[in-house]
């Protein structure tokens, strides 16, 4: 098996949990609990890119929800 991203034939599709969290995921596997298809599939580069382009916070939903909490606790 080749590890080699230029020779990647895999068709990939994003996908994200409930803390929405994104990654990608080979379309014909089953997905695994906890994670829902969302933006497109493709080669591995473009679904890496839409990730890039719509994940602009890293921090965990239930994290972010907390500290807004704190900040109208303030």
């Amino acid at each position: 098996m080749s590890t080699s991203s230029e020779e990647d034939a895999t068709t990939y599709q994003v996908v994200v949990n409930a803390e929405e969290q994104y990654s990608i995921w080979p379309a014909d596997r089953e997905l695994p609990a906890g994670w829902s298809a969302t933006g497109p599939s493709g080669a591995k580069a473009e679904c890496l890119a839409w990730i890039e382009d719509h994940w602009t916070d890293m921090r965990p939903l239930s994290l972010r929800q907390a500290m807004d909490e704190g900040a109208s606790d303030e």
